[in-house]
């Protein structure tokens, strides 16, 4: 009998250890799959899915296939908040994925950071997000830096001095890129001649336009997402406007194009990427994105969903466990990631050190201009 128990024990751990081997790693991932900025979350989503075909084309991680549960939170902060608890309490997931809206990622970060999950988004620029605490990390750059280099670029590149403002107030990641955008511009020796703000869901902007107009500026920042910033460029255009608008990533969607018509030829972006970019990251990366979405080019917060899926089986991989905080240090630790938008390093702060792009409108399509190294 003394000789069986052992035995039992040990086949009894071989049989556990088999199943749990055989299990699925549950990540979850919330998104704006439908509402104001579902153009966001359907890109990010389809990166993602793209990488997550890959990951378990090569056996998943640690010999186990990932599952990604995803939910959409209807672009509301609200709906964020209860999806990302389902995900935590019901489906169990090791981490969470999400979000691309700043402000939905505050609203979400702090059950993740309570219940000691690691949320890792794909997008969210405004500094704020990472701050809630130490569960919380990023795939992208931080505002200041895509604020300053949109900035250096107007001063610098395009010989501007004076420039105007019209920013969303009701928006956390606009509301920062225009304070950041500010501050380089006025060290840079320019000058903000008018700054006016809008609330999301505005369609009638042609009064602060009125008020810019007579400022006279040489350019205008527009830090938007792109429903509002496509109407912004055509009432511009409507009132005499010529001199080019400006923003930041917000603006990467088709809706861009779609709503602005010609109104956004002869404006600029700052961005996370350019397909256009001759490295062999990005080539790979578009084309198995073509061959899976039926040719389709794929925009910023694809290659981030994408990135953002490769950092965390990664990290998981890393870590050689599905514990919360296993997971954590192992993110934390990341250096030189070669992730397909850029080379990644975690920083202190838990924020993505890597390069920023910048694009201009011409002909209904951007062109790649430059890079800017953090």
């Amino acid at each position: 009998m003394r000789r069986i128990v052992p035995f039992l024990a040990i086949l009894v751990g071989l049989l556990v250890s088999s199943s749990v081997r055989g299990q699925a790693i549950v990540i979850g991932e919330y998104g704006s799959l439908t509402g104001g900025t579902a153009t966001f979350g359907i890109s990010t989503d389809e990166g993602l899915q793209l990488a997550l075909d890959q990951i378990n084309a090569k056996g998943g991680v640690l010999g186990r296939p990932i599952k990604v549960v995803v939910e959409d939170d209807e672009s509301r902060p609200e709906e964020a908040v209860t999806v990302v608890q389902k995900l935590i309490n019901q489906n169990e997931v090791v981490a969470v994925i999400g979000e691309v809206a700043s402000t939905r990622s505050l609203a979400a970060a702090p059950v993740c950071q309570k219940a000691h999950i690691p949320m890792l988004s794909p997008s969210s620029t405004n500094p704020k997000v990472t701050q809630v605490g130490s569960y919380i990390f990023r795939a992208c750059f931080i505002d200041p830096f895509q604020g300053a280099a949109m900035a250096n670029f107007a001063s610098n590149k395009l010989g501007m001095k004076k420039l105007a403002i019209l920013y969303d107030v009701k928006n956390d990641y606009s509301v920062g890129l225009r304070q950041f955008f500010i501050d380089t511009i006025t060290k840079n020796g320019g000058q903000i001649v008018a700054d006016e703000s809008y609330g999301e869901g505005d369609f009638d902007f042609k009064a602060q336009l009125t008020k810019i107009r007579t400022a006279n500026p040489d350019g205008i920042y527009v830090p938007g997402y792109y429903t509002e910033v496509g109407l912004i460029c055509r009432q511009a255009r409507e009132l005499g406007i010529t001199v080019p608008l400006m923003g930041g990533d917000g603006w990467d969607s088709d809706k861009t194009f779609e709503i602005g018509r010609d109104a956004v030829n002869g404006c600029y972006f700052t961005n996370h990427y350019s397909p256009d970019e001759d490295r062999p990251e990005v080539k790979a990366f578009v084309s198995a994105y073509r061959a899976k979405y039926n040719g389709k080019t794929p925009d910023a917060m694809a290659i981030l969903g994408y990135d953002s899926m490769d950092l965390m089986a990664d990290a998981i991989r890393r870590a050689c466990s599905t514990k919360g905080k296993a997971i954590r240090d192992a993110l934390a630790s990341t250096r030189d990631f070669p992730a397909a938008s850029g080379t990644i390093t975690i920083d202190a702060h838990r924020n993505a050190q890597k390069p920023i792009v910048i694009l201009k409108i011409e002909n209904d399509k951007t062109t790649f201009v430059g890079s800017v190294q953090p």
